[in-house]
């Protein structure tokens, strides 16, 4: 993500300023330089934190979008706006969710379950998406398909044995043979002490609960149980170190579970060498000239709907039905969220990514929404082909940057728009790291990627409040909860500015965003500290209030 020379982008905008009609400029005054705004020193309010990404931080001094007062103030001047079409590529949505159900994308050429295809672009019955992975749920990471499909070819063999052609391809599978190895000595050990420490805190907790008569129970009255024997020692001292970690026991043991259910995920999912998840599809991943498969099936296969947790959450942020008096609202208003399955529970098929990419571009799509990422890529050309497809269709990507809190100018993840080092393909891709809610040295993730050059912008994503499957509500965070924040903003600018192109929203967003010199901790350790400007290509934090200024003056 390089910065435009700053000749060029003055030329640019002279230009922009000259051509562009419409909404008349907002007289209103942007929000400046923030360095100098207080510290947000207590903790926030439950209904506070569930909209915190909304705030505005001269106001409230959290480090929120100003979302709430673009709505108050801005908004009401600018009109209707036109309706903007956004691509959700992701694990799938509920469909049915009370609070997403109306902005759902229908497509208009397609006549519901007539198994033809209307509109004749090769996906049957198309309704509101396409599902890539069939029935998929459960995938490889790329490394672990890296070493089944050359296993054969590789195994065992030295440098020196491997024919010219073949040294690029061996060196990846090499590279990924270590990371397995290591990944999977973690996760079996982890499973196993996981699995260890549930049924020793399960067990005490049924004697302890038994013998006091309730489950809820405290450290105090644990001290107070009367002449317990040996074993009961045992348990009370067990029960009591699980106390001090902050949460009931019943949630310890939640907590627990969800280890065991993760690692075991891992084992049988991630890390399984000796099942080919694909195979169902009768598609080959690795020809991307048969395009056509899967299903309409985008709110998956499961009757629980656990596995489109992801997507619903993302469709949340961005497009949840503002002022229905239910749940909670998204950024946008004006969206219709088109779905796209193509993104199992391991690491998606650069074939998967490419096509629905291109999918959701000759759909009508103007915002496209990608909120995953994996450290390896054996195709990525596909990838980068369908970036620059969207690019020249004047649509943007807005894409997440990651959880492994590294510097991705070091260690790159995929997808990304940078065939060669620090040289963009197509002006259409922006990548979004993640805020905390406490502004100030923790203003950064702890889990969020950086970077000067491949990382745009930071917004949002640590507890943010959405929608999740069977009309529920949840807190998640990560990198794909701020690039929806991104999303939903660029999809007001897109439907109130609908003359600007995709590659001006990106660097409005950019451009107009909240500058600040503080020095942040990343990757949560306290020796790796920088200026927040410095760890993003625009060095800023997306705000909506300022974005919409910048684009009816362009």
């Amino acid at each position: 993500m390089r910065i435009l020379k700053p000749l060029f982008f003055a030329t640019t905008s002279a230009f922009i300023l000259a051509s562009c009609g419409g909404v008349a400029p907002l007289t209103s005054t942007p929000i400046e330089n923030i360095d100098t705004q207080l510290l947000k020193i207590g903790d926030i309010s439950d209904d506070q934190l569930k909209s915190w990404s909304y705030t505005d931080l001269v106001t409230d001094t959290i480090p929120g979008m100003s979302v709430n007062k673009a709505y108050a103030e801005l908004i009401p001047t600018l009109g209707e706006g036109i309706k903007v079409i956004v691509a959700v590529i992701d694990s799938g949505v509920d469909i049915e969710h009370e609070d997403l159900k109306d902005v759902i994308w229908t497509n208009p050429k397609e006549t519901p379950n007539n198994g033809i295809d209307d509109d004749k672009n090769g996906y049957i019955d198309d309704i509101h998406g396409w599902n890539f992975l069939g029935d998929i749920v459960g995938e490889n990471l790329e490394y672990t398909r890296i070493i089944r499909r050359y296993d054969d070819k590789f195994y065992g063999k030295e440098a020196s044995d491997i024919s010219e052609s073949d040294k690029k391809t061996f060196a990846l599978y090499q590279k990924a043979k270590a990371e397995y190895d290591k990944k999977y000595t973690t996760a079996t050990g982890n499973k196993e002490r996981y699995d260890g420490m549930l049924a020793q805190v399960s067990e005490a907790h049924k004697a302890i609960s038994a013998k006091l008569g309730k489950e809820d129970y405290t450290a105090e009255e644990l001290a107070a149980i009367s002449n317990p024997t040996d074993k009961e020692k045992e348990e009370v001292a067990t029960l009591t170190q699980m106390l001090s970690y902050g949460s009931t026991i019943p949630e310890f043991i939640e907590r627990l579970e969800g280890g065991v259910a993760y690692f075991d995920s891992q084992l049988k999912n991630h890390l399984n060498t000796e099942t080919d998840f694909r195979g169902v599809l009768n598609d080959d991943p690795y020809d991307i000239s048969d395009a056509y498969y899967g299903n309409n099936d985008v709110d998956g296969p499961t009757e629980d709907k656990e596995d489109v947790m992801h997507g619903t959450h993302v469709a949340g942020s961005i497009a949840a039905q503002r002022g229905n008096g239910i749940g909670m609202d998204g950024v946008a208003n004006n969206v219709a969220i088109m779905v796209i399955r193509a993104v199992p529970d391991g690491d998606e098929y650069d074939k998967d990514v490419a096509l629905a990419i291109r999918y959701a571009v000759d759909n009508g799509a103007k915002v496209i929404n990608t909120s995953f990422g994996k450290a390896y890529s054996q195709n990525p050309e596909w990838v980068w082909d369908a970036i620059k497809y969207a690019g020249k269709h004047d649509v943007l990507i807005v894409n997440a940057a990651g959880n492994d809190g590294i510097d991705l100018d070091v260690t790159p993840s995929f997808p990304n728009d940078t065939e060669v080092t620090n040289v963009e393909i197509s002006d259409n891709f922006i990548t979004i790291g993640a805020l905390n809610y406490k502004y100030g040295s923790e203003m950064v993730a702890t889990f969020s990627n950086y970077g000067t050059t491949s990382v745009d912008v930071f917004s949002p994503g640590v507890k943010i409040w959405s929608t999740i499957q069977l009309s529920q509500y949840k807190y998640l965070q990560g990198t794909s909860m701020a690039s929806p924040n991104v999303a939903g903003v660029a999809a007001m600018i897109r439907s109130y500015f609908p003359k600007l192109s995709a590659s001006q929203v990106k660097h409005i967003l950019m451009d107009s965003g909240l500058h600040s010199n503080s020095p942040v901790i990343l990757g949560g350790e306290e020796s790796n500290v920088k200026p927040f400007n410095t760890i993003s290509t625009s060095g800023k934090m997306v705000n909506l209030y300022n974005a919409l200024i910048m684009a009816s003056k362009m």
